[in-house]
């Protein structure tokens, strides 16, 4: 595999190297694929695809451009500038269509979206307790998102709101508070902290958006479908590969990326996934991994508009999204084990 490159800044490249065993006599397509955050271990199915290889023997030559907090690599996707963008959930691809952005998104990696509430161990002893709950820590992106969700249909208020900058302080300095959190991520975080916290997944509550979903632009899918359907089947192995296989190759790959990160924070990471079940749940066990169920996201889209984010007709799940390259049970044999 040829070398890894290093630049400065926010974006790092990986490239899939030429495999010469691989079947593939021609000239390979080469395609980037944008991140939404630093690499990390729930991107992981990404990374592996393109460290041991899975992309390369689909004919692709792929470069990972990473995400970050200075970084948004949303405009380059519409632009032209990246082939498929990683995305956490549907409210994006449904702005999209108000918005009227030619993208749609062609396949949902995460079954159940890692969003969450957190709070101290034993502060409360179920989801409807959280509502009264003097101070929750709410994102300001998120303010306009699903909390707009949380108050129309679990009685949360706008007197609980204060904004979450991203530091777990206030949090751990207030053990009746109440958190926004990704399982995988801030879970991890508080109890490297020494805080054991209680996670409410909002996905088990009712916010039954798909996350990690990929996106790529309407000219795409028109012009080479066969491209995007191999840059699919290509990942959906990947995570095949990353979560049932030798993850190895993705981990060492996206500590490259971020070296910040460890075996340690990288291996709990990754057990998150496994354990919330968040790639093998749902329609992902008997349709494959990356299924996506388009009743589901009318649903979705009908919640939002319930919960004031969206006027009627202002959205089109339709439009959002495509069954076209998902559900024919590519990485099945991983999501029924």
């Amino acid at each position: 595999m040829k070398r890894f490159r290093s630049m400065s800044g926010a974006r790092l490249l990986a490239t899939a190297a030429l495999l010469a065993a691989s079947g593939w006599a021609l000239a390979q397509d080469k395609v980037s694929l944008a991140t939404n955050w630093k690499a990390q271990a729930s991107q992981g199915g990404f990374f592996q695809a393109v460290a041991d290889g899975t992309y390369a023997k689909h004919g692709l030559e792929v470069t990972i451009q990473q995400g970050g907090p200075q970084v948004n690599n949303r405009p380059m996707l519409a632009a032209g500038r990246v082939d498929f963008l990683m995305t956490g959930g549907l409210l994006t691809a449904l702005e999209n269509t108000r918005s009227k952005v030619p993208t749609t998104v062609v396949a949902a990696f995460f079954q159940k979206d890692p969003t969450a509430l957190i709070t101290h161990k034993g502060q409360y002893r179920s989801f409807a307790e959280l509502k009264s709950a003097k101070t929750v820590f709410i994102a300001k992106s998120n303010q306009f998102g699903f909390w707009q969700w949380l108050k129309a249909e679990h009685g949360f208020s706008d007197e609980q709101f204060r904004p979450y900058t991203f530091n777990l302080g206030p949090f751990m300095a207030d053990k009746r508070s109440v958190q926004q959190a990704f399982a995988t991520a801030e879970v991890l975080y508080a109890a490297e902290l020494g805080a054991e916290t209680d996670v409410f997944l909002l996905a088990d509550h009712g916010y039954n958006t798909y996350g990690n979903l990929i996106e790529t632009r309407n000219e795409l899918i028109k012009s080479n479908p066969a491209l995007v359907q191999r840059f699919v089947d290509a990942s959906i192995i990947g995570w095949q590969n990353f979560l049932h296989g030798d993850p190895k190759p993705g981990l060492e790959l996206i500590k490259k990326f971020n070296p910040d990160l460890n075996d340690a924070k990288l291996a709990a990471e990754r057990a998150q996934v496994l354990q919330l079940g968040l790639v093998d749940s749902g329609d992902a066990a008997t349709q494959g991994i990356g299924a996506i169920d388009k009743a589901r996201v009318r649903d979705f889209a009908e919640r939002m508009v319930k919960a004031g984010i969206y006027k009627p007709g202002e959205v089109s799940a339709d439009l959002a999204v495509t069954d076209q390259f998902v559900n024919k049970k590519v990485g099945l044999k991983s999501a029924a084990r």
